[in-house]
């Protein structure tokens, strides 16, 4: 390595020197305290497995649907801890992980998914408002932006198919002087700006919202609490805990990547580590060099892709490109800390942005998300419909899990809904295969994004192969 790009390598690893391991967004003091284990043995209407938005929608629109359903909520930690706590905030209208994911899969439903999309970020607009969620709630949509030419045409190529297809809604092509006039960044070759379809806000501060919000209609929540086993009992279920039991007519399972509790859903899903940065709030002069006045969320268009985004006190949040798989799936706590991604990624943020050389990280963290091999969330019931389960949300979960969370109540009251008669529903992803093969496919995919990008968008044989099979991926 030349002495410059030695000495430049030093300065963002210097970047990171004050870095704290934990996710920017749970650092806060005014988190709320955990309410009590469950100690006892209950019974209920509903119970709902899991403390995060997909359990948490889940209790509040059932008490919202019948005020008198008598509903319990159990989380093996706090609320919003994991994936809930330390995502990007970015809340997307997509159901489908974008509408490239959902046009290859579902083309048929692709105007009703969308549409069914955007009423659900409306709903959580509204929820926002109506139960006086403090979560920093920003409409201001998303920049998709390319930072080399081919991803400029591609861009340019599918705006274009898309308003052929009546699917363009509110979304803007910007050439190169465009999108530097939104955000300045002397990588920026153009952009598709989606000016109503994604919000920003605060991802634990929704969290803890929403569990508020759940209690104030009569959820009884209990953290600390993990469920163990799940099984018949009677007319209903039964799930036993560390120090109680839960007896329910019904159960919804929303624990994502953590292992299910109906066994045969785990080969659906695997888990995928994500890393992300936060700088220290932006100096107004800092903040004037790039613009970002409409203060939008920003993605790059790469199979291995960043995305970026302000807080509500002006700091920048940089995630992504990385995405690691844990050979066996294992979810493990050592994984969340990975100090050569966070050097990575401190490299490509001053590469994007180099006239915000000197800016300190304070935050550096990851974790795992759920991914399945369609990359957007699938659905089923077991024991005779007195269970249900959503997950393979594949991070773009804090919108789209809302959707889930009726989709599950649907299922649980046996109607037929317009949600339930989508194929998107009905039908679930191809399962992964065991290990070692699961890994090998991984990783054979990984690299072969990396050769990708690296070769103007080019797809190999592999990559070619997965798209016609339906497992095409960017990471």
């Amino acid at each position: 390595m030349a002495p410059s790009a030695m000495n430049q390598r030093n300065t963002w690893i210097r970047s990171l020197s004050d870095a704290q391991p934990v996710p920017y967004w749970l650092d806060d003091p005014g988190r709320p305290r955990p309410e009590p284990a469950l100690t006892t043995s209950e019974t209920c209407d509903l119970l709902v497995v899991g403390g995060g938005y997909s359990g948490l929608w889940t209790a509040l629109i059932a008490k919202e649907r019948d005020p008198q359903r008598d509903v319990v909520l159990v989380e093996g930690r706090e609320v919003g801890w994991a994936a809930s706590g330390r995502n990007g905030g970015f809340c997307a209208a997509s159901l489908t992980h974008g509408l490239p994911n959902g046009l290859a899969r579902w083309p048929g439903e692709i105007h009703k998914l969308q549409e069914l999309g955007a009423r659900n970020l409306d709903s959580i607009e509204a929820a926002v408002a109506r139960y006086s969620l403090d979560c920093d709630f920003e409409r201001t949509g998303e920049i998709d932006v390319a930072t080399e030419p081919y991803q400029a045409a591609e861009l340019r190529d599918w705006h274009e198919e898309t308003a052929r297809r009546g699917l363009a809604g509110d979304v803007e092509f910007l050439d190169a002087e465009a999108v530097r006039e939104q955000v300045n960044s002397p990588t920026f070759q153009a952009g598709l700006w989606d000016r109503r379809g994604v919000a920003m806000l605060h991802p634990a501060k929704l969290a803890w919202g929403l569990k508020r919000a759940c209690m104030e209609l009569g959820v009884r929540v209990h953290e600390h609490t993990p469920a163990l086993t799940l099984k018949p009992y009677g007319a209903g279920m039964a799930v036993r805990t560390p120090y109680g039991r839960v007896r329910a007519r019904q159960v919804a399972l929303g624990t994502n990547i953590f292992p299910n509790l109906v066994r045969r859903v785990r080969s659906y899903t695997v888990p995928v580590y994500d890393y992300a940065l936060m700088t220290e709030p932006l100096s107004a002069e800092r903040l004037a060099s790039i613009g970002w006045k409409n203060r939008q969320g920003l993605g790059d268009s790469a199979n291995q892709f960043h995305y970026f985004r302000l807080s509500a006190d002006n700091r920048i949040l940089w995630g992504g490109y990385d995405a690691i798989y844990p050979y066996g799936g294992r979810v493990r706590a050592e994984y969340d800390d990975r100090p050569e991604t966070y050097a990575k990624l401190a490299g490509h943020f001053f590469a994007c942005f180099p006239q915000l050389e000197g800016v300190r990280f304070t935050h550096a963290w990851g974790g795992a998300i759920d991914t399945c091999s369609r990359f957007s969330a699938f659905f089923g019931t077991a024991h005779r419909r007195k269970v249900a389960y959503a997950a393979g949300y594949t991070g773009l979960g804090v919108g789209a899990t809302r959707f889930g969370a009726e989709v599950m109540l649907d299922l649980l009251s046996g109607e037929r809904t317009e949600r339930t008669e989508l194929e998107m529903v009905r039908k679930k992803p191809l399962p992964f295969p065991p290990e070692p093969f699961a890994w090998t496919g991984i990783a054979l995919t990984k690299w072969s994004l990396a050769r990708a990008d690296a070769q103007g968008g080019r797809r190999n044989l592999w990559l070619r192969t997965m798209d016609r099979l339906g497992l095409g991926f960017d990471s």
